[in-house]
């Protein structure tokens, strides 16, 4: 279905178009108590913490307005347009997003650096109150007001915020890592 085809939709039904094409559970997975994942080809599990479930809300209907897939690069791609639009107070989203920005920046690096600049130029959702209001609105109605014109070139300043949010987003994601990689190698010295 073309992004024209929804725009009529109210967000409601879209978000529920949205759920089956991508196989997702009914309610989109957001009363589960564990979410899994791939990484490459590496399944992993983690719960579905409500900070999670506040953001993923705004970030699914963030999918369809912009129309972003939700492949590895097209997660990139959100993950960078969110992060260029502001997470507001969902220190989920700004986690997640850091880290999908960076670790998947090499599966499509021109996508993701454009949906970057495409988020410098636009707004999201996460301001908003997730209620029913939103839901009746259009998706025709919510990617005007959110994405407006949509011709972008980008700025100095839109490099330069990408080069920091990217450095920022590569920071959050590999320190973890280090401290995971440093205390297994002290409890290996430890132990022998």
């Amino acid at each position: 279905m073309s992004g024209q085809d929804h725009d009529s939709l109210p967000l409601k039904a879209a978000l529920a178009r949205y759920f089956v094409t991508n196989g997702f559970a009914p309610d989109g997975g957001y009363g589960a108590s564990w979410v899994t994942g791939k990484f490459g080809p590496v399944p992993f599990a983690f719960p579905n913490l409500e900070a999670r479930v506040r953001a993923v809300r705004f970030h699914d209907l963030h999918h369809i307005v912009t129309g972003y897939d939700t492949d590895s690069a097209g997660e990139g791609e959100i993950s960078a347009w969110e992060i260029a639009t502001g997470c507001g107070t969902f220190w989920a989203a700004w986690l997640l997003n850091l880290s999908g920005m960076t670790v998947l920046f090499p599966v499509a690096p021109r996508r993701i650096y454009r949906a970057f600049v495409r988020g410098r130029h636009s707004e999201n959702l996460y301001r908003r109150e997730y209620d029913s209001q939103l839901l009746a609105t259009s998706v025709g109605e919510i990617r005007q007001q959110l994405l407006g014109g949509e011709t972008i070139s980008a700025t100095a300043r839109d490099r330069a915020a990408f080069g920091l949010w990217f450095a920022v987003g590569a920071c959050a994601t590999l320190a973890p890592l280090g401290i995971l990689l440093a205390t297994l190698v002290a409890a290996t010295r430890w132990i022998a």
